[in-house]
């Protein structure tokens, strides 16, 4: 395994729990989204970077067959302790893996989805894996949400500065080997189309409202791998960055449950 695969790998260790409570679930507009396109009920559906499963329960009842794939083992733990508590559904398993070695038969998947995680894979080695495994006509289909939901206009610039101080200070306490690597999310569509192994890409941009309170915002923020591997590194000021911005939650909030707006974009690749 490469040392930029291995650092992606270890920066999510640690919170799968904070994560699996506070992140949004998938939202059923992927499942409209993909069906709608695939013509069919999926036979199997691999959920490439599940993290915690949320990417993964929703195709419970909609797929004969769904393989959540995820390296990190504290969060296939947190997926798979979900899947006990949801009386352990026979169609559906968490497998450790990475991206570019599913393990999965040649031309065996209707679908493969990337939720908030191919960005952390490398575009290449896992896009001619995928193609390997997908059927023919099958679907890839990679989904990210923006940051900071929406919410308030001045909540949301003290995330953004909040996180633009994360990475300046993890620029100044790591150096760029010991560091994850992401790769761009405004390139993926690009690395599908120039892949040369999909016949058609697009994005697809669709949004979801969902129930929040200011815990839950400001955990939204604590979730996020850069915050973590500052506090992990006993860093103070960030600490301390990080309540300043939890207080302001709070009084955003007022002791209230708000809608906060999802904002979504798909990119599609068609094999």
């Amino acid at each position: 395994m490469s040392e930029a695969n291995l650092h992606n790998i270890e920066r999510f260790t640690g919170f799968g729990n904070l994560y699996d409570q506070n992140r949004p679930s998938a939202p059923k507009e992927v499942i409209k989204i993909l069906t709608n396109y695939l013509k069919d009920k999926p036979n199997l559906v691999a959920d490439v970077g599940c993290g915690t499963g949320l990417s993964s329960f929703i195709w419970l009842g909609i797929a004969d067959k769904i393989i959540g794939v995820e390296p990190n083992d504290d969060m296939r733990q947190v997926a798979e302790e979900r899947w006990e508590e949801s009386g352990k559904p026979m169609n559906l398993q968490f497998i450790k893996g990475l991206s570019h070695e599913l393990g999965l038969a040649d031309g065996s998947a209707d679908i493969i989805t990337c939720s908030q995680s191919f960005h952390w894979m490398d575009p290449q080695s896992t896009l001619k894996e995928f193609a390997r495994v997908l059927r023919p006509n099958g679907i890839f289909a990679a989904y990210d949400c923006d940051w900071p939901p929406t919410c308030d206009w001045r909540l949301e610039e003290h995330y953004l500065k909040l996180y633009a101080y994360v990475e300046e200070r993890l620029a100044e306490l790591l150096p760029n080997e010991s560091r994850a690597h992401r790769w761009s999310k405004e390139k993926h569509l690009q690395q599908i189309q120039q892949s040369g192994l999909f016949s058609f890409a697009k994005e697809i941009v669709f949004h979801n409202w969902e129930q929040c309170d200011a815990e839950r915002y400001a955990n939204i923020a604590l979730s996020q791998g850069g915050l973590q591997t500052g506090l992990k590194l006993g860093e103070k000021d960030l600490k301390v960055a990080f309540e300043d911005f939890r207080h302001h939650v709070k009084e955003v909030f007022c002791g209230e449950t708000r809608k906060i707006l999802f904002s979504y974009r798909m990119r599609v690749g068609f094999k």
